[in-house]
């Protein structure tokens, strides 16, 4: 699904114009974000948890020349954890 197709989706459903309703999935991404670029988390009960994390540095190895050791330097990662009825509902758990 593509944020178009979602567009598309909840301008049928809830009788929004497609344009309003692309606003409002921009600018909650946008705000969503802003927050994650903050350092903070990011929960939606029931679906999930969005956060940044510090990713430490480590060794890595060229695949194309195994004997040519890499570092790798930190970073920061965007993880999702998934919440309990999410889970349920794609697992099966």
């Amino acid at each position: 699904m593509t944020k178009r197709d979602l567009v598309v989706r909840i301008s049928e459903e809830t009788n929004l114009i497609q344009q309003d309703v692309y606003s409002v999935i921009q600018k909650t991404l946008d705000y969503i974000v802003e927050s994650l670029n903050k350092g903070e988390t990011v929960e939606f009960r029931n679906f999930g948890v969005f956060e940044v994390r510090q990713r430490k540095q480590r060794i890595g190895r060229n695949p194309n020349k195994p004997e040519q050791v890499v570092t790798i330097p930190s970073r920061k990662v965007v993880k999702f954890k998934p919440g309990k009825i999410m889970k349920k509902l794609i697992t099966g758990d």
